[in-house]
């Protein structure tokens, strides 16, 4: 955390610039273990109140810590339990998605011969082209462990969870004795507002979620719609991958709602549903629930969510917000990495003209110290 102004910005920036592809690398390479250990950081986070609560009833500390590890893995089971035992009563109705799906493939195919002149076979001859594409791209390795390699470390998130608990004062005292003694109190304030940053993040999005699930259900119930709260669950799930889930779940319950409602105005009132429903989640519940602590603009988070899929899948998306936001935070209090905290900040451009002139002004007043 020492200095830096002495530099040049041409080091300065390489330093930078090196630093973040350094640690971009390190998590492409290492996913596997950075990505359960990461989420497995969040959930101790978000389980700490639950544990001090714990030791201040009486419970001794590795007690209370198995407890609160052990209610999380219960929550979640039950929520898994319960989809599954809707996808199993959805799994009767593919006969007639598939009917549905072959019916809506035959008007297809007469509306596309009649518009566009192309003949039955000319349309399979591109159908069977397309189909070989993707198959080539699903059949590579990478797509496997895309898929095995979340489920195979799966069971390591609750062990990495309840051994973060139990050492976390070793942690702690390790990141403070790491750096310099007149750095501990800020590096005490790092952490700590790390910490309120990623509880206050969790919990915002523990509520949002069960909010859209709300939101999306009663919906798809108005619309006398089936399973439509399996469909209002798995799409608020779905939600948690910002930006992107969103989409997959519009078009997984336009293709669920298909099965026993194939009409046009149905298929539409889903979309508006779930159109209406991610306005109002993008511009009312992120900003007052979720966003009030997570200070991170838009591009910024959207370009993350990309760059955390493209390293570590979907478990990168989701863990891209976090991370930026605690970037974010390391950046606007070490000396030299101001600027990349703006550029992740959601200032106005009036309030970044007030902090810029504001910055102008304490240089001044330095070079006027410094001439005296």
């Amino acid at each position: 955390m020492d200095s830096t102004s002495s530099q040049p910005f041409y080091q300065k920036l390489s330093l930078s610039l090196l630093a973040i592809g350094l640690m971009m690398l390190a998590i492409y390479l290492g996913q596997d273990i950075i990505v359960p250990l990461a989420l497995a950081g969040l959930i101790a986070v978000l389980l700490r109140p639950v544990e001090s609560r714990l030791i201040r009833l009486g419970l001794p500390k590795v007690v209370a810590i198995t407890l609160a590890v052990f209610l999380a893995v219960l929550i979640v089971s039950a929520v898994a339990v319960l989809l599954s035992m809707q996808l199993s009563d959805f799994s009767d109705e593919w006969p007639k998605l598939k009917r549905n799906i072959n019916e809506f493939y035959r008007d297809a195919r007469r509306w596309i011969r009649r518009e566009y002149s192309l003949s039955y076979r000319q349309q399979e001859q591109y159908l069977k082209n397309a189909q070989t594409k993707t198959l080539e791209n699903f059949q590579g390795a990478d797509t496997l462990g895309a898929v095995t390699g979340p489920l195979g470390t799966l069971i390591l998130i609750p062990i990495y969870a309840f051994l973060l608990l139990y050492y976390r004062t070793m942690l702690l005292h390790f990141m403070v004795v790491l750096f310099a003694e007149k750095y501990k109190a800020k590096v005490l304030e790092v952490f700590g507002e790390i910490k309120t940053i990623i509880q206050s993040y969790m919990v915002g999005l523990l509520l949002e979620t069960s909010v859209v699930a709300v939101l999306n259900s009663v919906g798809l119930l108005i619309l006398n719609v089936q399973y439509a709260i399996l469909l209002g669950v798995m799409a608020a799930i779905l939600n948690l991958v910002p930006y992107i889930g969103g989409l997959v779940a519009t078009g997984l319950a336009v293709m669920v709602t298909f099965i026993s409602h194939p009409e046009l105005d149905t298929i539409l009132g889903v979309i508006g549903v779930f159109v209406a429903v991610q306005f109002i989640d993008n511009n009312f519940l992120v900003p007052m629930i979720v966003g009030s602590k997570v200070k991170i603009n838009a591009l910024v988070s959207i370009v993350g969510v990309l760059v955390g899929g493209a390293l570590a899948g979907l478990s990168g998306m989701f863990l891209s917000i976090p991370l930026i936001a605690i970037m974010k935070v390391v950046f606007d209090r070490v000396d030299g990495l101001e600027p990349w905290g703006v550029l992740l900040g959601d200032q106005t451009p009036e309030q970044a003209e007030k902090n810029i002139a504001r910055a102008i002004e304490k240089e001044k007043s330095k070079d006027d110290d410094e001439s005296f």
